[in-house]
């Protein structure tokens, strides 16, 4: 292993909770309990955890190992590690292609967090307060409608994002974390409480935990394959450079357990927060994407204590889309610090800019770009399904293929504490299972 020269994480629990935070995202609040109510509740839930344990964990450790071993941003380390190995640079593409999706994600999900920033207001102001279904698709569809609120909402929320990542690794992405990550607990908690006095929380378990395994179709594991894989920020370049702050104490077959099972948590907690407000109020679980924007503020604009229930509420998601967004900029950051004279102010600045320029065009294919499309896609589409459907799984795949048969086997061993049980085990789900999971999620979702 190279010699650490790399600003390193305080403590191994600060880097659980960045790494946490950083999976901890508008995947696990919104998404998630979303693509719940979408594909069949218990049996998705059930897949899902399966591929969390057979795809999410070695990609995730192989990231890790690639960032810690090579010490520097993923462009940076792909070309040493395979010059390493008398591998072909040709691998640098893994870390070009991680960057990048990065850097398109945190531009068009730096407009949803914007979303997120004007709900909270809203909320505060009372203005879904006994709106009828008509009402609150009037709202969302007239935020979408004025570029000029989007572009205030997404810049508050770049701004708050290149604020924190300036700050550099210990000042900047650890201060937020602990404090952003007890906070988004404590959110999460609290509407768990309502709804467990909603008296729904009974049907709620029973849709989320009971499955009817005749409910399992080849969409609903696809789904859940795909969720799995994405919820761990995963493909993104991420947890290359969080990795690459990481000390050789760190064990990281445990620490990945831990953050596994914390954004799983985290998944299934809001879940139960959620589907009580839907039950209680006769709404549909299986809304899709409006669930969080349309359905739960009109449920909010008619119960008791609605206002300050869709005030926490979307203070979680804002929370949750901040420390996602954080980790986004980081390896664009850490590529620019690393390859150019500027700062670490100066990098963030110069990455935050052109995220925030690009995210302009993506807010703008709501309303004045509307009409403007790319291969049928509008701009916001295509760059979702641009890294969602080809950057992610393509980079993620070529991750754990090089960890698993390029690098040596005897250090591999050694870096991750095995045993011969634990090696086989770890041959097995790295080579062999995880890369076919992430092929038929690649295949399935074309």
């Amino acid at each position: 292993m190279s010699k650490l020269s790399h600003a390193q994480w305080s403590s191994r629990l600060t880097f659980i909770l960045a790494a946490t935070g950083s999976a901890v995202g508008l995947g696990n609040i919104w998404k998630f309990p979303y693509m719940v109510g979408d594909s069949g509740g218990a049996a998705f839930v059930l897949v899902y955890l399966l591929c969390i344990a057979l795809i999410g964990l070695p990609i995730l450790i192989a990231e890790w190992l690639i960032g810690r071993r090579g010490q520097k941003n993923p462009i940076n380390t792909m070309a040493e590690l395979a010059e390493q190995s008398g591998h072909n640079r040709a691998w640098v593409l893994v870390g070009v292609s991680g960057v990048l999706g990065a850097f398109l994600i945190l531009s068009f999900y730096s407009v949803i967090g914007g979303w997120s920033l004007s709900y909270t207001l809203s909320s505060v102001t009372g203005a879904f307060s006994g709106q009828d279904a008509e009402g609150v698709n009037a709202l969302f569809n007239s935020l979408l409608a004025s570029p000029g609120i989007l572009l205030l909402w997404h810049s508050a929320f770049m701004l708050l994002v290149i604020g924190i990542v300036a700050r550099g690794v210990t000042k900047g992405l650890e201060g937020a974390v602990r404090t952003l990550m007890p906070a988004l607990g404590v959110l999460l908690l609290v509407l768990v409480g309502y709804g467990i006095a909603s008296g729904y929380f009974g049907e709620t378990l029973a849709f989320m935990f009971n499955p009817d395994l005749g409910a399992l179709s080849g969409g609903v594991v696809l789904a859940a394959m795909g969720q799995a894989f994405f919820t761990l920020s995963l493909g993104m370049g991420i947890m290359m450079a969080y990795g690459s702050y990481l000390g050789e104490d760190v064990n990281l077959l445990a620490t990945a357990r831990t953050v596994i099972i914390l954004d799983t948590l985290v998944a299934l907690v809001s879940g139960l927060a959620i589907f009580p407000i839907v039950f209680a109020n006769g709404l549909d679980a299986g809304e899709g994407p409006g669930l969080i924007f349309v359905t739960l503020p009109l449920a909010f604009g008619n119960m008791t204590g609605g206002t300050i229930l869709g005030l926490m509420f979307f203070l979680l998601l804002t929370f949750a889309a901040l420390t996602s967004a954080i980790s986004l900029l980081e390896p664009v950051v850490e590529f620019v610090e690393e390859r150019t004279p500027l700062s670490r102010g100066g990098a963030t600045l110069v990455a935050g800019i052109a995220t925030w320029a690009l995210g302009i065009a993506a807010l703008l294919s709501f309303n004045v770009w509307s009409e403007v499309s790319i291969v049928g896609l509008s701009i916001f589409d295509f760059l979702d399904t641009l890294t969602s459907k080809f950057l992610l799984p393509l980079t993620g795949l070529a991750a754990i293929v090089f960890v698993a048969w390029c690098l040596d086997r005897q250090s591999v061993r050694q870096e991750l504490a095995l045993g011969s049980t634990g090696e086989m085990l770890w041959n097995a789900t790295a080579r062999y299972i995880a890369p076919i999971g992430v092929i038929i999620v690649f295949i399935g979702s074309l």
